[in-house]
Formats: C-alpha cells, sequence, structure tokens
C-alpha cells in the first residue's frame, strides 16, 4: 500500500491526476492539496510515500514547499508536475532529491510509467529501511551475548584476535580504551538479581557484564576520562551494593587495577578475585587490590606472575600443578623457618582463594578451614594435602558427566545452530554445564577453542552455499552467521587461504568441468 499526496491549485488538474492514477494502481491511496502551504499541512498528517508537486502556485512555490517536507520527512519522495520546462527549475529539483519529472500535459502512459518507477524506488528503500530495522533489533539481542563471549574469552585466553575485533567494532568499543575489572560476589544464585545488577550497571558506566557463574560476576568496566579511576570505581560497587537488601549480608566487590589494553584484563580480573577473597563484616563491601594489606596475604606470598599461574592451574583444573604450588610454598616457609601458625595462616589464604575460583566455576564449597593447630611441617603438609584432595574430588565429581556425550551434544549444537548469533551462554544451557567450563573443555578436549569450532562450521556451510551462482556473497555472509562481508572475507582467507571470491571461481569452474559421470573433461 502506498500513499500518494497530489498538490496543484488547478482542480481539473488534481483530479485528471489521481483519475488515472487510480485506474493505474487500484491500491493506491490518494489525496490532494490545492497549494503548497496546504500541502506542508497534508503531508504532516497524512504521511504520503510520494508527493506530485506543481511548481507555480499561490503563496510558496512548489520547490520552497518540497525543501521545507524533505527536511521535516527525507524518506519522502517527489516527482514535479509542470509546464515550465526550464533548466534552473531542473537544476533545484535535482538539488532537492526530486526523483522525476512530468510536462503538463502528460499521456496517461507517460504518468503512470513515471510514477511506477519511483514506487519501485520507494519499494526498494523500504525493503533496505526494514532490512536495516530488523538488522538493528537483532544486534541489540546479540549485543549482551556478544559482552558474555568476550569476557569468558578474556578470563581463558582463549582469545580469536580476527574473531574478538569483529565483536569490539559490534558493539562499538576499542580494544586499547582503557578498563579495570569487577568481581561481585551475591548473596544467591538468582537470575533476578543477576539482571538487577547489571540493569545497574548498565545505566551506571560503559562496560561488559560476563555470565554469572555460582555466586559470581565478572564485570569489565571502561575507564572514564573525567573521573578519577577510584572515584568511578567506588561510585560503580555503591550501585552494585544498592541491589542487596540493607544488610547486603553474602555481597561483596573486588575491585582490581586499571589496564591499557584487553591482553592486560585478565590481571586486572585476578587482582579484582583476590581483593575479593575476604568478604568483611564492616558496612563497606568493596576493596580495591592495590588496598590489600601485605601482611598474611596472598600479595605476600606470591608475586604476580605466580598468582597468574596458580589461578590458572585452579581454573582449568590442574591439580597436580595446585598441588606442586602449594607444596613448594610450604618448603619455602619451612626452610625460612617461618613460625607454623603463620605459615598455616598464609596458606589458608591460597585454599580460600582456591574456593573462591572453584565457586566461580559453580562448585559451592565451604571455605576450608584446618581442623587442628599442626605440631610439625611434616603434619601441616598432611592435612594441606588432605583439603587440597577434597577440593579436587569436588571438582571431579561435578563434572564427570561432561562425558564423550556431552562433547557430541554441543558440537552438534554447535553445527546446527552455527549461522545464529550463538554464544557460550547459550551452549551452557543446552548442556547444563557453566560457561568456563565450556570453553575449558573445548581446549582440553578438542585442542581448539568453541570460536575455531564456530568458525569452521560457519566456513562449510558457506563453500556449500557458494554452489548457488544465484546467492551474492553478501547474502551467504548474512546467511551462515556473520554481520560484515569484510569480516567474513578475512576469516574465511585465513581458514582456506583463498578469498570467498577466488574459492567460488574455482568451485563453479571445477563443477562445470565435470560430466554427470564424475570424470574430468580434458
Amino acid at each position: 500500500m502506498y500513499k500518494i499526496l497530489v498538490v496543484d491549485d488547478e482542480r481539473i488538474e488534481r483530479e485528471g491526476l489521481r483519475l488515472i492514477l487510480q485506474r493505474g494502481y487500484p491500491n493506491l491511496m490518494i489525496e490532494e492539496a490545492s497549494s503548497g502551504n496546504a500541502a506542508i499541512e497534508w503531508v504532516r498528517r497524512f504521511q504520503p510515500d510520494l508527493v506530485l508537486m506543481d511548481i507555480k502556485m499561490p503563496g510558496i512555490t512548489g520547490l520552497e514547499a518540497i525543501q521545507i517536507i524533505a527536511e521535516e520527512n527525507p524518506w519522502i519522495r517527489f516527482i514535479m508536475v509542470t509546464a515550465f520546462d526550464t533548466f534552473e527549475y531542473a537544476r533545484q529539483a535535482i538539488k532537492l532529491g526530486v526523483k522525476d519529472y512530468l510536462l503538463k500535459p502528460s499521456k496517461a502512459r507517460e504518468i503512470v510509467a513515471t510514477v511506477s518507477r519511483v514506487l519501485e524506488q520507494i519499494g526498494e528503500e523500504r525493503l533496505y529501511r526494514s532490512q536495516l530495522s530488523s538488522q538493528q533489533a537483532a544486534m541489540e539481542k546479540t549485543i549482551p551475548l556478544i559482552e558474555t563471549d568476550i569476557v569468558t574469552q578474556l578470563l581463558f585466553d582463549h582469545v580469536h584476535d580476527i574473531h574478538l575485533q569483529e565483536l569490539l567494532d559490534l558493539i562499538g568499543e576499542s580494544s586499547s580504551n582503557e578498563m579495570f575489572a569487577v568481581q561481585i560476589t551475591l548473596s544467591e544464585n538468582k537470575e533476578l538479581l543477576y539482571r538487577a545488577v547489571k540493569k545497574r550497571l548498565k545505566n551506571a558506566c560503559s562496560c561488559w557484564v560476563g555470565a554469572m557463574c555460582g555466586l559470581q560476576i565478572p564485570v569489565f568496566v571502561f575507564r572514564r576520562p573525567d573521573r578519577s579511576f577510584r572515584a568511578q570505581a567506588v561510585d560503580i560497587a555503591q550501585e552494585i551494593l544498592r541491589v542487596a537488601s540493607p544488610s547486603k549480608e553474602g555481597w561483596f566487590v573486588g575491585i582490581g587495577g586499571v589496564c591499557s589494553s584487553l591482553h592486560d584484563s585478565k590481571q586486572s580480573f585476578q587482582e579484582a578475585l583476590l581483593s575479593s577473597i575476604h568478604t568483611t563484616t564492616s558496612a563497606v563491601k568493596y576493596r580495591f587490590y592495590e588496598d590489600l594489606p601485605v601482611i598474611n596475604s596472598v600479595r605476600e606470598i606470591l608475586n604476580r606472575e605466580q598468582e597468574r599461574q596458580l589461578l590458572d592451574h585452579i581454573r582449568l583444573g590442574r591439580w597436580k600443578q595446585v598441588l606442586s604450588s602449594v607444596m613448594e610454598l610450604i618448603r619455602s616457609f619451612e626452610q625460612e623457618q617461618i613460625p607454623l601458625i603463620q605459615a598455616q595462616q598464609r596458606i589458608l589464604e591460597v585454599l580460600w582463594l582456591t574456593t573462591r575460583i572453584l565457586s566461580e566455576l559453580g562448585i559451592m564449597l565451604p571455605a576450608p578451614m584446618y581442623t587442628f593447630q599442626a605440631q610439625d611441617y611434616r603434619q601441616f603438609c598432611t592435612e594441606t594435602l588432605h583439603i587440597l584432595q577434597h577440593l579436587e574430588q569436588a571438582y571431579e565429581q561435578f563434572y564427570q558427566h561432561a562425558s564423550t556425550e556431552t562433547i557430541h551434544t554441543m558440537k552438534q549444537y554447535i553445527f546446527e545452530h552455527s549461522h545464529e548469533n550463538i554464544s557460550l551462554d547459550m551452549i551452557s544451557r543446552q548442556v547444563g554445564l557453566n560457561p568456563f567450563y565450556i570453553s575449558k573443555l573445548f581446549k582440553e578436549q578438542l585442542g581448539i577453542n568453541y570460536i575455531d569450532f564456530l568458525t569452521e562450521c560457519r566456513i562449510e556451510r558457506s563453500k556449500q552455499l557458494m554452489l548457488d551462482p544465484n546467492k551474492s556473497m553478501k547474502e551467504i555472509t548474512f546467511e551462515v552467521g556473520y554481520h560484515d562481508p569484510n569480516y567474513f572475507s578475512k576469516v574465511f582467507k585465513k581458514s582456506s587461504g583463498q578469498s570467498p571470491t577466488e574459492y567460488r571461481k574455482a568451485l563453479l569452474q571445477g563443477n562445470e568441468e565435470k560430466p554427470e559421470n564424475g570424470s574430468t573433461v580434458r
């Protein structure tokens, strides 16, 4: 259904045009205006798709009316209808974006043909706007999924540089922006609390909110250049805590240091994690990593590289390395003749850190405690080993159902939905596993991360679609799940060694050279 406004100061001309158009297009909605000023008012009420505008009329001219209407309604198209065939009118009309020109008098078939051409253009523009609107609506739904995927990839070093850059472009962020990590501990594992925290954060700052794991939510916050780091971080922590009950029991916010690039973001997150090991009973429920006391803390025991390695070992389930690191610490304490009670307190810090990371993965355990005061270092090692074995057992039991069948289910789901805006969070809901653990499982069991597998699925699907010569490369790009043809071309070339166009050309030529029996034509 199209709406047309016919503007002419001569009634017979208006009615004549109306009659011709109604015969040619019975479904048109047509209204009339007798002057430029009347046309402006009609446009505001009627909102036509096309205006047939006479040039010479009492009051303002048709060109002046077109200029006013076009400024308010840039999507409306115009056809000039005039007895004056002069270059100056045509020049001004083109400048105003007039689509065509009808001279009085015109034959009915000429009028219908001219209007038909413009209506076809309007139809194409409508379709384009509709597609653009659908893409924008889809992107609004996709961006939260993209954010959670970015956070997971950053925390596990499973970052595909090309893929990450596409995600950054889609959500309008730069990889060089300064950021800092926040680790939020909630009182309950409830989707309602997660959504409330996420809404608060989005209203308060520019950030990426990761998936909720157990009681923890990882967040990366982008620095505001007009605020100091501490002032911005305190405001954000207070906004988060407003979601909690008045007592804020169980809630805590750990804040890592500022990092200048995505490649350093994991360090900031580990600092946020360390700063949130001890929840506090005081009114202040947040802490900066830089404010952690050095005495009796993990910072006194481990340097930054050791911290990073230990956190990675725990998160990835490398229990032999965890055990080796902890026992090495105990041996160093013994060699330095550190009092046993002080050594026990320091290792307890490490064990608390371990349970905090396990809770991040969805494994909820009480904070470990030594059941008695060890009498010597040998007894201390034995008790520590027992606690670590208990933690390892809990870890293995939690993920024991992640069998070969589970891997197959995840691969099948990704294969079948690769053309969609798929995410780790969507996969996790299908198999009932934590997004972080899915990322780990793919890397360990298949030797690639899930993004690489998703890319393989999309590339293979694109090769099948290339066999259809009627499909454009742009259509194929969107059908396989990518949003940008240039990005698709980069990924395809990296995977196949050729650009999509080169590959398709060779593919189609190869098919043409093969007869039905499969032998090669020479």
